[in-house]
């Protein structure tokens, strides 16, 4: 899952309309040492959080000087010194032009930009309970920043007559899409609105940012406050590396001599693959898709009624019948009719497939005499039992095999043969972390010897960090004011092995691994000249990510580095032979717990909120599209974060699937070229043309650059093993 980057202004201007579920928005771009200066003048110690980056490798950010109470002094000095930057632009007595306006623009919030970047690492990796007090106090300052920013009429003014003027036909590329993206983003905040537009227009984005707060805080702490402690009696069919993993976790937690079972994915995941205690695996699975839904303090339901009912109050004073035909206009996608024509194409084969599966396991269950109906709780479990009926394939064998370590120097040679990227570990301590299990690389040019910048990786979960995996990036690669390198950032919440022992991960948590990694290559790869141009098109920027996922299962990969943690032995070729079988294996219930989750967010967002009750309504739109009841929805409405705790992805899940055709289509290209996957020429064309210009060209046309034609549909269902009409 991508965690998007902004400017401080563009932070503004997005904050209530793209919102930032991971802030995504934060940005870190380095400044004058004159703004230094000025920072440093507010006060006799000046606030770390604001001062330009220092040290090696053209400065980093200041990791072991955070501390929180600086937190709000810098993001409060920040947005006013944003603002005295912003009135100075909107004022300038100057014709409006490209380079007094739109250029102005990227360039002011710098020191904004760096508070932002300290602000998302306690939003993301160390929250805590004193900086969710700080996180609520401050948000709706933050949304009030944003409206004095995209309300400002005499910026607006500027913008627009920069837009509108002939010499806007001969800017390039890249800079006729920054500033149709500016005005677009005004328009769409209410720059067009009359005083009391604009005036209700703030009320709602100050609302809706404290709700989207509320919404995460309210899931973390159900992520948090929920555990489940085994005893040596309970520990029936979980691998040896899982059982160590969980007494680590429980003795982190001052639990010696327990198991914990966290209420996050990376554990309930294997748990409900091994454990053969079937009421346990309903107790966690029940805990984990119930989170924020329990009817206390921290349910969400109330949360999203009035998100829903403020969005969509917001975008008809806009014009639109609908929040969902709002947010897709600049997407790929264009309507939300598009984009629910893709998920209804691929939506009966997924379900057809699921049938399948359930089939087999009810079999196994039957034969086993269980006497059961399979459950949710048991899909995982009998899934497993089906893998290794039908291929003979034991996910935990193949675990043996998947070192994080290991995985990581793969991650490294595909950069290597794709990017002409090399990747050398800093000597601890010679580069600020903010957590001791945070290690980072310098990045080169390997022909030129020429250094892209750093990559920091913190892989492990741990108390006071939000699920999931992410990447972002604390330094983009500009040139409009001298050329910068990259600070980008991998974040995962894999389970940490014992002490001295290899962490071993499952077969999709590489395929994840191999997913964020891509989105860091996409930074570091990156050749624009504005920060704006770093801001994605969402069904667009997970295409690339994806991709690199199916390098993973390359000869290149699999002969050098997936190698037995305790013997060093490569993966034998015919568990090997066996994995490329079972490719498609359970792509029903892959495919069927995320298109629900998709399909429900155009739902909620193409649907008048008046209507809505999100538990009633969930299990009603379920019922109408045929759910199987053995499956759930990847995010269930009350802990979909993605869509409620920010607008980044809301109404745009979908975006997913949209950049899964892409990505299939992209595969056989590389599938059929002669030199397959590390084919030299379709590898340069992918970084010319997916990786390094970003949002600096149109998606589709760069896709039909690297291509040939647009992508085919066909393709994605080739990939999952559905039927293809005609074929």
């Amino acid at each position: 899952m991508k965690k998007m980057k902004f400017s401080a202004i563009a932070f503004a201007v997005t904050l209530t309309l793209s919102g930032c579920s991971k802030p995504e928005q934060d940005s870190s771009a380095e400044t004058s040492t004159t703004e230094n200066q000025a920072a440093m003048s507010d006060a006799v110690t000046p606030n770390p959080l604001l001062l330009e980056f220092s040290g090696p490798y053209e400065g980093v950010p200041a990791f072991d000087k955070m501390d929180l109470k600086y937190l709000a002094p810098a993001l409060d000095t920040g947005m006013e010194k944003s603002l005295v930057e912003i009135e100075s632009i909107a004022n300038n007595t100057e014709d409006p032009t490209f380079e007094n306006t739109i250029v102005a623009m990227e360039r002011a919030g710098q020191a904004l930009n760096r508070a932002f970047t300290y602000y998302g690492i306690w939003r993301s990796n160390l929250s805590s309970p004193e900086f969710r007090e700080i996180q609520r106090e401050i948000t709706p300052k933050i949304s009030e920043y944003s409206s004095k920013i995209t309300q400002n009429a005499k910026l607006f003014k500027r913008i627009e007559t920069v837009y509108k003027s002939d010499a806007f036909k001969a800017l390039s590329e890249e800079e006729k899409r920054i500033t149709t993206a500016r005005y677009n983003n005004f328009v769409g905040s209410g720059a067009t609105l009359d005083e009391a537009g604009k005036k209700r227009f703030a009320e709602i984005n100050q609302r809706l940012a404290e709700l989207h707060r509320q919404f995460g805080a309210n899931v973390l702490a159900d992520e948090e406050n929920y555990v489940l402690y085994l005893d040596d009696s309970q520990l029936d069919g979980l691998p040896d590396s899982f059982v160590k993993a969980a007494a680590g976790m429980a003795e982190r937690r001052g639990e010696e001599g327990k198991y914990a079972v966290t209420n996050s994915r990376s554990s309930m995941d294997p748990f409900l693959t091994y454990s053969t205690n079937r009421d346990l695996r309903e107790k966690v699975w029940n805990t984990y898709y119930n989170r924020s839904d329990n009817g206390d303090e921290y349910d969400n339901n109330a949360v999203i009624k009035e998100i829903l009912s403020l969005r969509h109050e917001r975008v008809k004073m806009l014009g639109f019948d609908n929040y969902a035909q709002w947010r897709l206009q600049d997407r790929m996608a264009k309507t939300p009719e598009n984009a629910m024509t893709l998920m209804e194409k691929v939506w009966p084969a997924a379900l057809a497939r699921v049938s399948e599966e359930v089939a087999d396991m009810q079999a196994i269950a039957d034969q086993e005499g269980a006497g059961i109906k399979i459950a949710p709780w048991d899909y995982r479990f009998y899934a497993e039992k089906v893998r290794k009926a039908k291929y003979a394939l034991d996910s935990n064998e193949v675990k043996q095999y998947l070192q994080l370590d290991k995985l990581r120097d793969a991650m490294f040679y595909v950069a290597g043969r794709l990017f002409n990227f090399e990747f050398s570990e800093v000597p601890e301590g010679s580069v600020p972390v903010f957590h001791e299990d945070v290690s980072v690389w310098e990045v080169k040019d390997i022909t030129s010897g020429k250094l892209v910048g750093l990559w920091y990786l913190d892989p492990f979960a741990r108390q006071g960090k939000r699920s999931g995996a992410w990447a972002t990036y604390y330094r983009s690669y500009t040139t409009y004011d001298g050329e910068t390198n990259v600070l980008s950032s991998n974040n995962s919440n894999f389970v940490k092995g014992a002490p001295g022992e290899a962490t071993l991960i499952s077969w999709d948590d590489a395929e994840t691994y191999f997913h964020e990694f891509g989105h860091a290559l996409h930074f570091l790869a990156a050749d624009v000249k504005y920060p704006s141009s770093h801001n994605g098109v969402r069904d667009y920027t997970e295409f690339q990510s994806q991709l690199l996922e199916r390098w993973l299962l390359t000869d290149d990969v699999i002969n050098s580095y997936l190698v037995h943690h305790k013997t060093g032995e490569p993966i034998p070729a015919a568990l090997v032979a066996k994995i490329k079988s079972a490719a498609t294996f359970n792509e029903g219930f892959k495919t069927t717990e995320y298109m629900s989750s998709a399909i429900m967010d155009l739902l909620y967002h193409t649907t008048d909120p008046a209507t809505i009750e999100p538990d009633t309504f969930e299990k009603e739109q379920l019922d109408k599209l045929g759910m199987p009841s053995e499956i759930v929805m990847r995010h269930r409405s009350p802990h979909f974060q993605h869509v409620f705790s920010s607008e980044g992805y809301a109404a745009a899940y979908y975006g997913y699937m949209w950049a899964e055709v892409l990505t299939s289509d992209a595969a056989e290209a590389f599938a059929q070229s002669p030199g397959g996957y590390y084919d030299k020429a379709l590898g340069d064309k992918l970084v010319q043309y997916l990786f390094s210009v970003r949002n600096a060209m149109d998606p589709a046309e760069a896709y039909r650059q690297f291509r040939g034609r647009d992508a085919e549909v066909e393709a994605l269902m080739r990939d999952r093993g559905f039927p293809v009409e005609g074929e």
